[in-house]
């Protein structure tokens, strides 16, 4: 494995920014992000030598992660509750007010679909991959991935209309 150790250590410095954005559409939460990538590259480190030799270390690292989370989403959930108001930061801060509601707003209606509804939005429009890409990483038929994501992307029309704003190009 010492032989192979620069090249996993390549592989994670170039690629663990995109998981990292696909780790956060699925958590919704960047810490958790950081978590899920980290036990993923952790199984992918174990099988480093079988993927290395088939160049498969990204899909499989990928499906990892949808698979950690998957199984994550069954455990039974505690809800988080703020501690309290955080203190304004001083002036001269630029305001994204827009962007971070459009940001909230995507991620409180990603948290609104199904396990299997966000997992496809997030892998045909996030990490753009085709149709049979996405059913061979979720392990479904296309046909599957096709009747979840017009399930998914009518159910996010009903829970935030705002946001069609920003498909057609008419948000700033």
């Amino acid at each position: 494995m010492d032989a192979l150790a620069p090249d996993f250590d390549a592989f994670i410095r170039a690629r663990t920014p995109a998981l990292l954005r696909s780790a956060y559409l699925l958590t919704g939460d960047q810490h958790l992000a950081e978590d899920l990538v980290q036990s993923a590259l952790g199984q992918t480190h174990r099988a480093w030598r079988r993927l290395y030799a088939s160049g498969n270390a990204e899909a499989y690292t990928r499906k990892t992660m949808y698979h950690l989370q998957v199984s994550r989403w069954r455990r039974r959930r505690v809800a988080e509750t703020p501690a309290g108001d955080l203190p304004d930061l001083p002036g001269g801060q630029p305001d994204h007010a827009d962007q971070t509601v459009l940001r909230l707003s995507l991620r409180s209606a990603l948290d609104r679909l199904t396990r299997k509804q966000r997992a496809v939005i997030v892998l045909r429009f996030f990490d753009d991959l085709t149709e049979a890409q996405a059913a061979d990483v979720l392990g479904v038929s296309v046909g599957t991935v096709k009747s979840q994501t017009a399930k998914a992307l009518e159910r996010l029309r009903v829970l935030a209309p705002e946001l069609s704003d920003v498909v057609t190009g008419d948000a700033r």
